[in-house]
């Protein structure tokens, strides 16, 4: 029961910005989370550290190994990408608007209020204090939106609200030199780059973006002998701006090559000419502006790609355009929905766009040349209302309050399909046995099944009056389908061949939100909130056979996977245990004091003193039926043993403080009369940047007695579900479906390390005796004869111990070589004994594997298949003969 967090599905893009690393790795902030997506092999997997709240923004190392992830807090974790661990944590001091790595990845430009501090950026190596401030510019006069390196990292170019772009010089000296402006711009910067020569790599130009569409494109020319050079004590010359009296002119100082200053001591102090820098040299001027798109629409996100020389822009009303520079000429102007796009960047080799929109919480990666999409992902907008594995645990369908029904594959994290033909919040989700067939319960009174090898709804049950249906069972059978409404308290029963409707079943006095089957018989057990749990018998149309009683109400019932027990959740907090046979209540566990935890803003009393909403909504026994699973309206799941009634362990599903419901004591002094200070909107309208403020009302229905938080998502669980496999279990949460494993979903190769892939290591290691490491060495060069020389090396005592040590992603490629040595080598039975500890040992993920493995599987297959005809054969032909021997010897 060791479960840890593996990844996290269907939680939509909230904002930030979004990036592309090692020109495959797409990083995006989730929610408190950072998702990585490689858009190669069509896999997401969520990074299992948290931030304290929503990230904000996120900035990662030119080499894709460390990622600087900062959250509305300003709490900074820094991260190491292939370990997916948190290697340090800062707190800036301001609001974090900018933050980028230098192109040699030793520095990091972080834009902190109007202040722009330059770190070095820690490494591997163990320090007291791994952040060290270099530098700290304080000449922006407001915030600072934009960031820039220069090739060799020694400039930065900052972009300001102040509507102005400034040149800060960082090269080694300890000597101040004031930054250089850009101005002339009537809007914000949005964006502020350095252009290059393709040839030489030096910068030769300069590119400031503001909101309003306008591009300025800055040029330079050498200065000449007795133009002076830019002083330390005066501001250097600022294109656009009028000329002052004692600026840098050529007559008052036209013999002067070197400027005098006075040091802190009072001394007069020399400037040497090694002390100028190239581009502070320089006189820029405006060469050109222009506008990107004559529109009323704002632009919200830019970024440029050096090599190419090019520019994607995103606007308000979602069109994005791509330009070539310098010239301006519009490649694509297309539009890609009508909201804001949040997030515009270019991969490395800039034929991928990513685009980000916030309100749709959807990704996009376009490639521009083939004009299609690489990836289109959309998590669910609004809360995950339910979800259901496959059979064979592969896969996962969730359906939320957007009205939509999604597939994901576990493995991968993917979403394969989606269905809207719902008009109203889906609410209950079910496999029929198969794979192939998935059931869906909506509010818009209709319940669907779909089929996932055609992509469709090949059938509809309805009622003869509309109906909320909030509750889905099918028996085992897959014959007959039960649904429990929400309005009408009655349980509808269709045939699923004909999709007749069947039967109406009619007593309970409440809504009917719980429905399960007997898994051993065609008993259907129904919870409501009339404070009462129903056993019907379906088949035969007695109606009610028995109630069970109960003091609250009756949020959800579910059956242990033998039949022999059902548990049921109520109103007041406990779990009620009943021996389904002899309709006896068996024990009772009292958890309202395990799911207590976390104080809503409108609360009026402490968590401790608070009694509302301290209940189990959803209870899912594990694959054994010896421990249980228990969530409700609180950030807690629990995990009780059944036969002890104790506590095993509680999971918190979340850290972040940007949900109501997390924190167990609020500061009295943010509630006022008017309400809590979070929930005030005294924001400004202008929201061009950071991510805007969602504010989600409910679509869906609510417990009895309590009241919806309009301000702020509250954090719960609606849907528990245990894989059939029982190695992993999926909870429905405000963020998502959390998915938590036992099996490792990433394993660590330390032969990725300073090893020396070359078949001499191989030779060298079996030599040495090393078989495991031999093995893995030869699977990582992936040389198929070296692959057989070492399976054939190893000796049959140590075949487990080097099967168990050979990782999961070799696996199929051990198989294969696996399955080529059985049709041709001699030792039939050494090959028979590695294929046995492999599914001994492996069996679990090559299960969940099955599909990416299935044709190294059925080589496999077909190998041994041939092979044991052969042998039979051989047999038959040779019966008399082997008789013969056998009494041959027995006679002597």
């Amino acid at each position: 029961m060791n479960y840890r967090f593996q990844n996290l599905l269907g939680a939509p893009y909230r904002g930030g910005n979004a990036l592309v690393v090692n020109n495959s790795l797409l990083i995006s902030p989730i929610g408190n989370r950072v998702a990585v997506t490689d858009l190669i092999k069509s896999e997401t997997i969520t990074l299992p550290s948290q931030s304290s709240t929503n990230l904000r923004r996120i900035a990662a190392s030119p080499d894709g190994v460390f990622l600087l992830a900062i959250d509305e807090n300003n709490r900074c974790l820094f991260i190491n990408l292939l370990r997916r661990a948190v290697l340090h944590r800062i707190t800036f001091k301001h609001p974090v608007a900018a933050a980028k790595f230098s192109p040699d990845g030793q520095l990091i430009a972080v834009a902190a209020g109007k202040l722009l501090q330059i770190w070095r950026s820690p490494g591997f190596r163990k320090e007291f204090f791994p952040f060290e401030l270099i530098r700290t510019f304080t000449d922006c006069n407001d915030r600072i939106t934009s960031l820039d390196w220069s090739p060799d990292s020694g400039y930065v170019l900052a972009g300001s609200k102040d509507l102005t772009a400034r040149l800060f010089c960082l090269k080694k000296s300890t000597k101040y030199i004031k930054p250089f402006l850009f101005l002339g711009h009537r809007d914000v910067i949005v964006g502020a780059f350095f252009g290059t020569d393709k040839k030489t790599n030096k910068v030769c130009r300069v590119y400031t973006i503001s909101r309003d569409g306008a591009i300025f494109s800055w040029g330079y020319s050498e200065m000449d002998g007795n133009f002076d050079e830019p002083s330390l004590a005066s501001e250097p010359e600022s294109p656009g701006t009028p000329e002052q009296g004692q600026g840098n002119n050529a007559e008052g100082d036209s013999d002067s090559r070197v400027k005098k200053r006075k040091n802190f001591d009072g001394k007069d102090d020399t400037l040497d000419l090694d002390d100028r820098f190239q581009l502070h040299k320089l006189k820029w001027e405006l060469m050109k502006k222009d506008f990107f798109m004559q529109a009323p629409a704002k632009l919200t996100a830019c970024d440029y790609h050096r090599g190419l020389d090019m520019a994607v822009v995103g606007f308000s009303n979602g069109i994005f355009g791509l330009y070539q520079m310098p010239d301006f000429v519009c490649i694509h102007l297309l539009s890609i929905s009508r909201e804001k796009i949040t997030t515009a960047v270019f991969n490395d080799l800039g034929n991928w766009l990513t685009f980000g929109c916030a309100r749709l919480g959807q990704l996009l990666v376009w490639e521009w040349k083939s004009e299609s999409y690489i990836l289109k992902q959309q998590g669910h907008y609004f809360d995950v209302n339910c979800l259901a594995y496959s059979p064979d645990s592969q896969l996962v369908a969730t359906g939320a309050d957007d009205n939509k029904i999604k597939v994901w594959t576990v493995s991968s994290g993917f979403c394969f399909v989606t269905f809207s033909e719902h008009t109203n919040a889906v609410t209950a989700l079910h496999f029929m046995p198969g794979n192939h067939c998935l059931l869906s319960a909506s509010l818009d009174g209709t319940v669907r099944a779909w089929d996932l090898l055609r992509y469709r709804n090949f059938k509809t049950f309805t009622t003869p009056t509309s109906k909320q249906f909030v509750s889905l069972a099918a028996d085992q059978s897959g014959e007959v389908i039960c649904a429990g409404t929400l309005d009408s308290f009655e349980i509808f029963v269709w045939s699923m061949k004909t999709g007749r409707l069947l039967d109406i079943l009619s007593g309970h006095e409440g809504p009917v939100h719980g429905l399960v089957f007997s898994p051993t018989n065609a008993t259907l057990a129904s919870s409501s909130w009339d404070k009462t749990v129903r056993l019907w018998d379906v088949f035969d149309g007695k109606g009610a056979v028995e109630t069970f009683p109960h003091t609250h109400d009756v949020l959800t019932v579910v059956y242990r996977p033998d039949g022999k027990q059902l548990a049921c959740s109520t109103l007041d907090g406990h779990i009620h245990f009943w021996d389904p046979i002899e309709g006896l209540l068996m024990y009772t566990i009292e958890g309202r004091r395990d799911i207590a935890g976390g104080r809503l803003m409108t609360d009026r009393r402490s968590a401790a003193n608070s009694t509302s909403g301290k209940c189990f909504t959803t209870l899912c026994y594990s694959a054994d039926g010896s421990y249980i699973l228990a969530g409700g309206n609180s950030k807690y799941i629990c995990m009780y043993d059944v036969a002890d009634q104790v506590l095993l362990r509680r999971f918190q599903i979340t850290h972040n403080l940007s949900l109501d419901g997390v924190l167990d004591v609020l500061n009295s002094k943010n509630m006022t009369e008017s309400g809590p200070l979070n929930l005030i909107d005294d924001d400004n309208s202008d929201t061009e940047e950071g991510v805007d403020k969602q504010v989600r009302n409910k679509l869906a229905y609510d417990l009895p007695g309590s009241m919806p938080n309009h301000g702020r998502a509250v954090i719960r669980t609606k849907c528990l579900r245990i894989a059939p496999t029982g190695r992993s279990w999926a909870a429905a949460t405000t963020e998502g479906v959390l998915i938590y494993s036992m099996d490792e979903s990433f394993i660590f190769d330390p032969t990725d390390l300073d090893i020396d892939l070359t078949p001499e290591a191989v030779d060298a290691a079996l030599k040495e005796n090393q078989t495991s490491r031999a093995v893995i060495l030869s699977l990582r060069l992936n040389e198929d004869s070296l692959i057989k020389k070492c399976i054939i090396g190893v000796s049959p005592a140590d075949i487990p111990a080097v099967a168990s040590s050979v990782p999961v992603k070799y696996i199929q490629r051990l198989v294969e070589a696996l399955a080529s040595l059985l049709e041709n080598c001699p030792h039939m039975e050494f090959i028979l004994r590695w294929c046995q500890e492999l599914c001994k040992i492996h069996g679990n993920s090559i299960q969940q594997k099955s599909r990416s493995l299935l044709p190294a599987l059925k080589s496999l297959q077909k190998a041994i298949t041939r092979l044991h005809q052969d042998l039979a054969d051989t047999c038959n032909s040779n019966e008399y003969m082997l008789r013969y021997l056998c009494s041959a010897s027995d006679a002597k």
